[in-house]
């Protein structure tokens, strides 16, 4: 049998799969016997060694487990994960991962640090249904800065259009509805909505985000349709970005109330959502 010649310096998914394959052949177990060991196929191993299959998270940490590799691939998946996304955006993504503070707005979406998997796969499917699975995937890897110890402080405000549009159809919305409802009492993931009574506001020329860091200066992101975003420390830029954020937190509806608007479309645009015992999400947010 053929054996893939590995380049573990090729990129960071290469790399991963090279210690993979090197524990597992130190353990003398073939991809087939660890599949049986951690309830995985020898083919998707196999696909995962020679860096065409993403791992997951699930995947690694039972690799870890099983091969007792002192969850060396655990700690390497976020950097194989942050490696797929596409070049001009992993500079975003290290700075989310560095920020102390963000601040985000959006015009007609959820934004990605907070959306759902059925969410996130109809927005990234929209126009290219290839390679969806890892594709979204990576988006929801991004999330994963809210379980660091000392996460950062996130402030969306989301305008009232991102509730009604309805991406991913009802049932993805009505999960959509409830994560961002499950929020309402984390301090450090606050949602408010800006309605649509406001009429013109701070925010008409777009969606951007800030992003504030411990020492460093803060950075001001926006994107284009040209498959790039917009980075920038420009002092000017910032202090106008800051000023038009004050403003359209002082126009959004506070965080109760923005989780009863939120409850109230929930329910009327998208029908009840229930939890595991039967009992309708959106009551049970309205008696606590």
């Amino acid at each position: 049998m053929h054996i893939a010649t590995l380049d573990p310096g090729a990129s960071p998914l290469d790399y991963y799969g090279y210690e993979l394959r090197r524990y597992r052949e130190a353990a003398g177990l073939t991809q087939r016997q660890l599949g049986v060991i951690i309830n995985y196929t020898g083919s998707l191993i196999g696909q995962i060694e020679t860096a065409k299959k993403l791992p997951t998270l699930e995947f690694s940490r039972q690799v870890d487990a099983a091969l007792n590799t002192g969850g060396l691939l655990t700690r390497l998946l976020d950097l194989v994960l942050r490696s797929q996304l596409p070049s001009w955006f992993r500079q975003v993504a290290e700075l989310q991962a560095r920020a102390v503070e963000i601040l985000s707005f959006e015009t007609h979406m959820i934004h990605g640090l907070l959306q759902t998997e059925a969410y996130a796969r109809a927005v990234l499917g929209a126009l290219d249904q290839g390679n969806l699975d890892d594709r979204t995937a990576v988006r929801l890897a991004r999330q994963n800065i809210f379980d660091k110890a000392e996460p950062p402080v996130f402030w969306a405000i989301l305008s009232e259009s991102a509730l009604y549009q309805q991406i991913g159809g009802p049932e993805a919305m009505r999960g959509q509805l409830a994560r961002l409802l499950a929020y309402e009492d984390n301090p450090r993931i606050n949602i408010q909505i800006l309605p649509f009574a406001v009429g013109a506001h701070a925010g008409l020329q777009g969606s951007f985000d800030l992003y504030r860091f411990e020492s460093d200066p803060t950075i001001v992101y926006t994107e284009g349709y040209g498959g790039s975003g917009y980075p920038t420390a420009n002092p000017a830029t910032v202090k106008k970005c800051s000023l038009r954020y004050d403003h359209l937190q002082a126009a959004a509806l506070s965080i109760k109330d923005s989780a009863k608007l939120m409850r109230r479309v929930m329910e009327e645009r998208y029908g009840e959502q229930r939890d595991a015992v039967g009992d309708s999400v959106a009551e049970v947010q309205l008696q606590r």
